[in-house]
């Protein structure tokens, strides 16, 4: 019997490396010659350099780099195994997690140690990048991660910017001149499933602005910065970004990418279908089992249970559904290709419950879920 597991972490519960071991014992219990292929899985957020460093036997690169408050710490990133492609997570330097609630303040939180991550991976030699936009702190358009990379923000006197977001609205001219020349030898791929514009309504101001600590003041200040942002990009060089979909993402970090260094966007989960080779590995499978913390309306738009299925329906191979919660009818998950879905919670509990309890939860429900399976087929 083959099996292939490949989940999404539960956010604040268990990763999807752990989640994969609890699922490969449940199966284990029940089918103990089974050949179970574990394959964590990460939609472009949290967790994608490691899962996909992991599922590549790629290797981890640490240095020294700034946080969003400019603290010195210690933040990763990837090399895939092919020795070639370096992987990038903003939520490593420049991540919301790095920050108390007290903390947090999109007008002076820059994405600079993101830059530092990409300098340091051209340094070492590779050429060819995956950036990760989940989990960000910021809301400077990339350029706190432009400057890392020589780049220099200028107003109507020629003089620098100061460090803070708000200063954008006196952007007169972005000075290139010490930009990095290896940017330009590089290939540049942006893992996010955001398709939020730069600025308006829907920008990344409004809409991520407040999980990052912005008030409905700062909100506006946040996006008439961005605004003046893009339209200097737009005049120098002549690409509109205030019009590029996912261009908002990580507080216009897609915005930077695209731009300056002529990234190109990709859905988080089809990069990570594609490195896995999960196409392949899928090919003779019995069953899938995948999953996230909250199987909803948000996993009908991208995330990593529509990608699995997807490549597990193209080769009709039946796809069953581990999550926290449970939120959609059966006519959705016949549009995902999802066979069932099973809730891990056996009953009502506190979120510290299911926090301790859910490698023990995994294993348990997949084990129940392969006794039916295996009475079935019998």
């Amino acid at each position: 019997m083959k099996v292939i597991v490949a989940p999404d972490s539960f956010k604040g519960s268990i990763s999807s490396k752990d989640l994969c071991s609890a699922i490969a014992l449940g199966i284990k219990n029940v089918f103990p010659d089974a050949n179970v292929l574990e394959i964590p899985m990460a939609d472009g957020g949290e967790g994608t350099m490691e899962n996909l460093v992991y599922a590549t036997d790629g290797k981890v690169h640490s240095i020294k780099a700034n946080d969003p408050l400019g603290r010195e710490i210690e933040a990763s990133y990837g090399v895939l195994g092919d020795g070639q492609t370096a992987i990038i997570e903003m939520a490593q330097a420049s991540g919301l997690p790095s920050l108390t609630e007290a903390e947090r303040n999109p007008l002076i939180t820059s994405s600079f140690g993101t830059g530092q991550l990409i300098l340091d991976a051209l340094d070492k030699g590779y050429r060819s990048f995956i950036i990760g936009l989940g989990g960000s702190a910021t809301n400077d358009g990339g350029t706190g991660m432009l400057k890392a990379l020589g780049v220099k923000f200028l107003n109507n006197k020629n003089e620098e910017l100061e460090d803070n977001v708000a200063s954008l609205k006196e952007l007169s001219y972005i000075d290139l001149a010490n930009i990095d020349d290896r940017i330009k030898a590089s290939k540049f791929i942006v893992a996010s499933d955001v398709s939020n514009p730069l600025c308006g309504k829907n920008g990344a101001s409004h809409i991520f602005g407040p999980q990052k600590g912005a008030t409905p003041e700062m909100v506006q200040l946040l996006d008439s910065s961005l605004n003046k942002y893009g339209e200097i990009i737009h005049q120098q060089l002549g690409i509109n970004v205030l019009e590029i979909p996912g261009a908002g993402a990580a507080g216009g970090m897609g915005a930077a990418l695209i731009a300056f260094f002529n990234a190109e966007v990709n859905s988080g989960i089809d990069i990570t279908v594609n490195v896995t080779q999960l196409q392949e590995l899928i090919k003779a499978a019995d069953i899938v089992i995948t999953g996230e913390g909250k199987f909803d309306s948000q996993t009908l738009s991208g995330k990593v249970i529509a990608g699995v299925s997807k490549v597990a329906n193209r080769e009709k191979v039946p796809v069953i559904v581990l999550c926290g919660t449970n939120e959609l009818k059966s006519y959705e998950m016949d549009e995902l290709g999802v066979v069932s879905a099973f809730s891990l919670v056996p009953g009502p509990c506190t979120l510290n419950d299911s926090v301790r309890n859910a490698h023990q939860w995994v294993i348990d429900r997949t084990e129940q879920i392969m006794r039916m399976y295996k009475l079935i087929n019998s």
